[in-house]
């Protein structure tokens, strides 16, 4: 497999302004690795407690997801429930329910210790850290996401993670808050002081922007007139925009980085998931 990606599944609950589901297919490992996979090979390491239903895990295998790292163990799976509703950007927790996910121990085949591009989702820094120091050989290629949550609770142990990634994948409050710099390029470049080579900051409705050491790049949105259901659209473009890294690294411009995999991002937030359909044979045209 060419990206392997660690990070929550779960079952959300989600009510927006067009309407209300229950126990839909989310969590990080989920939605990165959906995305990717119109670009290349991914593989999971996740956890789901034994109420994760086998036609979930067939959807993620039609869409060529290695599945071998997603270990079914008694309990229940990881649950969240909230809401978009006065404002579509923000997402209002109304319950989480770890379950199973609170003692994830991620275990890696030799496959996985081997891929060359590796994906940390936003979970527990101390997690991620476990998951590269487990990796065989350092891959080509590291990216890592986190939260609010962890900037507050975990700051130490997030630190020494981000000094060892190649790139953060991070929205534009957390990289502040993160940084204490209120000028957004300011707090890219403070980054990239703590050792990443790049960072992207996901601006939700704005787009996108890509800083590296000597360049700087900014992608609008894909502009949409109803959005149904956002959850997910920062690990889906995380997904995109690697997956889309390795399809074409030796070929990509600056330009290419960031606005494919925003419109894979903007497409879930249109329809509401990912999961409709297979899209092997769709893939050339959304490469043309």
């Amino acid at each position: 497999m060419k990206i392997v990606v660690v990070g929550s599944i779960a079952y959300d609950a989600v009510e927006t302004p067009a309407g209300k589901r229950e126990s839909q297919l989310g969590g990080s490992a989920c939605f990165f690795s959906t995305s990717a996979s119109y670009f290349t090979e991914v593989g999971i390491i996740g956890v789901v407690g034994n109420d994760f239903a086998p036609s979930d895990r067939s959807m993620l295998e039609r869409h060529g997801i290695d599945t071998t790292g997603l270990v079914e163990v008694d309990g229940k799976t990881f649950r969240w429930t909230g809401e978009y509703m006065d404002d579509i950007n923000t997402a209002v927790t109304l319950d989480t329910q770890l379950n199973v996910f609170g003692d994830f121990e991620p275990t890696l085949t030799e496959s996985h210790a081997n891929a060359p591009y590796l994906f940390l989702a936003n979970i527990d820094p101390n997690i991620q850290l476990k998951v590269l120091d487990a990796m065989i050989s350092r891959p080509k290629w590291v990216a890592s996401d986190t939260m609010n949550l962890w900037i507050n609770i975990a700051r130490p142990t997030l630190i020494d993670l981000i000094s060892k990634v190649d790139m953060l994948i991070i929205n534009e409050d957390e990289a502040k808050q993160l940084t204490g710099q209120n000028n957004l390029p300011n707090a890219a470049k403070a980054v990239m002081n703590l050792g990443p080579k790049s960072t992207v900051v996901k601006r939700g409705e704005y787009g996108a922007s890509l800083f590296g050491k000597t360049f700087s790049f900014a992608a609008p949105a894909y502009p949409l007139e109803q959005m149904i259901d956002p959850t997910g659209a920062g690990d889906s473009f995380a997904g995109g925009f690697m997956g889309y890294l390795w399809d074409l690294w030796k070929i990509l411009t600056k330009n290419h980085y960031a606005r494919l995999p925003y419109m894979a991002a903007q497409w879930l937030v249109r329809r509401g998931r990912l999961w409709a359909g297979t899209h092997k044979k769709s893939n050339k045209k959304r490469h043309q």
